[in-house]
């Protein structure tokens, strides 16, 4: 039998226990379907209040903006909506997104505007008082022609910035790109055109400040380009623009995976069957990046850091400590010194523990004879629960129906499929153990999936019902539910009591 190679997922109050009280989730998953997303409204409003706890800790005045686009739920929304509105706000991408927090409470001067953006959506966001995120000249100057043509007011936006570069200097000898190119922003070398953009549109545009999306989890990165935009600002001042702050985006991170240890064990594992020393984790081979040439592995693992010391919160607040290069002094200090305010765009880090997508066994069947190894069918498709197609493996945490089973089953190795007819429809391409064999009516529970996996890439193929969404509250010894659609922060959630 193959050794147990686990990646078990890190779980925190409340969503450990929801996590118990598998009666209820039955009942859930019964009712409405499977698959099924459940959301912890209260946990999203934790994670903004752990975030501001770093701006305190630091001193520092701003607002932390949610990323909708990790999650469509209305729930998530109107709880954030209610909290302090100088602190929280959202991040929207699209016009319906726009509009999403509109009717969830938010008003536009606690919205931010990214992403591309069409005649429609800059419209809307400037008719409503939304700060503006520009990635361009063109975008400028359309939303200066939109806001004269309209007889709008006065918008605040933010310059987005990229290709930032090494201390040798701008445009120096010895310069190097800090990290990849992003789709992203205006070059820091090409601020010119930019500047004088805003200069000659400052009757229809307010300069709020810069702003930086990096595609990276390196933190020192990051420093350097916080500190290059400082020193942009600083340039803008001088031409008598007045920015007062800076919007770092999002990247925080999240920490899948509870142990160090087993994260290592299997990304050493994987690298030892992709040589063909142990035999294969995954369906097919499949590397994750990873290939064999000749007896020596080539590329690179496509995998997010699913074990992370430092995340979310605990990053930010590393990132503002960090001395920066040239300078000297910590992002804190910066931001501090010219009277700056931080914004940030956390996505997957503010969902972080608010939820949870189930998914019901339909058949279990053994794939290999040899290996003792087995195929679940899930009511599921890989649309339904996306984590993996962002790189992130952790395993689900396996939820008998009815009373627990005897304690002389063995752990065991299975392919979790999807529900869809196709060969590539897997809920995940890697070997997951589980403690036991699952069995029909079993739920699987994919944990921390709010953040770009429960809803991101969901879909309608094959006519498959998408996922119902459901907010959940503990009230005393028992849950609460309703529709994500029915809840507000202000009503008490009115389902059945598990």
């Amino acid at each position: 039998m193959d050794v147990p190679l686990y990646l078990r997922p890190r779980v925190e109050p409340p969503l450990a226990a929801l996590l118990t009280d598998r009666p209820f989730l039955h009942s859930l998953a019964d009712a409405l379907g499977s698959p099924l997303n459940v959301l912890l409204p209260e946990a999203v409003a934790e994670n903004a209040a752990r975030f501001r706890a770093v701006y305190r800790r630091h001193h520092l005045t701003g607002r932390v903006y949610f990323a909708h686009k990790a999650n469509r739920s209305s729930a998530l929304l109107r709880r954030l909506a209610a909290e302090d509105p100088a602190a929280v706000g959202v991040d929207v991408a699209s016009t319906e997104e726009l509009r999403h927090a509109l009717g969830c409470g938010f008003t536009g001067d606690r919205i931010m505007a990214t992403g591309p953006k069409d005649a429609a959506f800059l419209w809307l966001a400037a008719r409503v008082g939304a700060t503006v995120n520009l990635d361009s000249p063109g975008e400028l100057e359309r939303l200066s022609g939109l806001v004269r043509a309209h007889g709008l007011g006065r918008v605040a936006v933010l310059v987005r910035l990229s290709g930032f570069e090494s201390a040798a200097g701008r445009g120096g000898a010895g310069t190097r790109l800090l990290s990849r190119r992003s789709r992203f922003g205006t070059p820091v070398r090409d601020t010119e055109e930019l500047l004088s953009a805003l200069e000659r549109n400052a009757d229809t545009l307010e300069f709020a400040g810069a702003a930086y999306h990096l595609d990276t989890t390196g933190v020192e990165e990051k420093a350097r380009a916080l500190e290059q935009c400082v020193l942009v600002m600083d340039e803008c001042r001088a031409r008598g623009l007045a920015p007062r702050a800076l919007d770092i985006g999002g990247g925080f991170g999240v920490g899948y995976v509870a142990e160090a240890e087993e994260w290592e064990r299997w990304t050493t594992a994987l690298t030892e069957a992709v040589l063909g020393v142990r035999p294969p984790l995954t369906w097919r081979g499949h590397g994750y990046g990873l290939r064999n040439e000749g007896g020596t592995v080539r590329g690179a693992a496509a995998l997010y850091p699913a074990y992370r010391p430092t995340a979310g919160p605990g990053y930010l607040d590393e990132l503002l400590s960090l001395p920066a290069p040239v300078l000297g002094r910590p992002p804190a200090t910066l931001l501090l010194e010219h009277l700056h305010d931080l914004y940030i765009e956390p996505g997957r880090s503010l969902v972080d523990q608010c939820g949870l997508s189930l998914a019901r066994v339909l058949d279990v069947r053994l794939a290999d004879t040899d290996a003792g190894r087995y195929l679940v069918h899930l009511a599921m498709n890989a649309g339904d629960m996306s984590l993996e197609e962002h790189g992130v493996l952790v395993d689900p945490v396996l939820l008998p129906r009815g009373e627990a089973v005897s304690g002389d089953e063995e752990p065991v190795g299975v392919h979790l499929t999807g529900n869809l007819c196709l060969e590539g429809d897997l809920i995940t391409r890697r070997l997951v153990f589980l403690p036991r064999l699952p069995r029909a009516g079993d739920l699987l529970a994919f944990v921390n999936t709010a953040g770009y996996a429960m809803d991101f890439h969901a879909h309608h193929a094959q006519r498959q019902p998408v996922a119902r969404t459901v907010a959940v509250e503990r009230r005393g010894d028992s849950w609460r539910w309703c529709p994500d659609e029915d809840y507000w922060p202000i009503t008490p959630l009115g389902g059945a009591v598990g």
